[in-house]
């Protein structure tokens, strides 16, 4: 979903600081130790950057700068996204994958981290392992990005959440993982539930979001995994029960017919483009903020009111 945009245009100071941020962290391997403000100013930042994006103002506070990306898995939108971002903020990108970074490759992923810490500036890691980007991150002396793990997948989430409740309706043996649930659950005051009944989890909501139920490397596990989420396909009918005003998203790609049909995410309540289109805004800021950047910010906004996000099968 589109976010607000900031009409204020951006000041470009001459001071270039290590960090854009006094409180960003030094990598964003998961989401569960980032600062409520760092979050809300990454979002102004994105709004700022979407504003002024293809015009003269659009700054480019990453000049000489590149990102290292490594991809074990294939990728449209995370790899485009990176990589049209790297260039529009003025640095370059160059692409890595198993063959030259891996746990079992022919370098240890220290000394690969040694070695790409005094090459480039910035390291963004898509593969299986959450090991693997956890222990980039503690030899690397530079910023590593975590595109996705099996564990985790926080540029997605920074790029769709802002400010929302979730609520997340789930089959028997499909929850999310338990330590992050509880820390989500603890943190939001209330916030967060979780609940069997996707009707349940729709009803009232202002967005209603779902996700492939095979991801990949689980494609011999298709034929169950459409057994065991019947009944949670996001349809017309669902759709019904959520605001009549609500929204539907997905992070793509989707299987139509499966966790939602055609006229929901091709008709108009669904936002998947715009969803999309996102993830380079979000970050573009995200590489600014951890890699070293020069422009002044302004506080965000609030929102007048805090919305509801539903994610159903997620």
């Amino acid at each position: 979903m589109s976010p607000s945009v900031n009409k204020e245009e951006p000041k470009v100071s001459d001071e270039r600081a290590a960090r854009s941020h006094s409180n960003a962290p030094e990598h964003l391997v998961d989401l569960t130790a980032l600062d409520r403000t760092f979050v809300l100013e990454l979002f102004a930042e994105a709004d700022r950057l979407r504003a002024v994006r293809g015009t003269p103002k659009a700054p480019r506070p990453l000049a000489g700068k590149t990102a290292a990306l490594v991809f074990h898995k294939p990728s449209l939108r995370t790899r485009v996204s990176f990589t049209v971002g790297m260039h529009e903020l003025g640095g370059d990108a160059v692409d890595l994958g198993v063959v030259e970074v891996s746990e079992t490759g022919r370098e240890s992923v220290e000394d690969v981290a040694h070695v790409l810490s005094g090459m480039v500036d910035l390291v963004v890691v898509r593969t299986f392992s959450h090991r693997l980007v956890q222990r980039l991150a503690a030899s690397a002396t530079i910023p590593v990005i975590n595109a996705l793990t099996d564990h985790s997948h926080p540029c997605q989430i920074l790029a769709d959440l802002y400010t929302f409740k979730l609520r997340v309706a789930v089959p028997d043996g499909f929850e999310p993982d338990a330590g992050l649930y509880l820390n989500a659950e603890a943190n939001s005051k209330g916030g967060v539930r979780r609940v069997r009944d996707p009707y349940e989890a729709v009803r009232g909501a202002d967005m209603v979001y779902t996700d492939t139920w095979t991801s990949m490397g689980q494609e011999q596990e298709a034929e169950w995994r459409r057994i065991a989420f019947s009944g949670y396909t996001v349809d017309e009918r669902m759709m019904a029960a959520a605001h009549d005003d609500a929204v539907f998203m997905h992070c793509l790609p989707a299987h139509r017919g499966e966790e939602v049909t055609p006229e929901v995410i091709d008709g108009p309540q669904s936002v998947v483009v715009e969803q999309a289109e996102n993830r380079l805004h979000l970050q573009k800021a995200l590489m600014v903020a951890l890699a070293g950047g020069s422009w002044n910010r302004t506080p965000r906004k609030t929102r007048g009111r805090r919305a509801q996000a539903q994610a159903i099968g997620a």
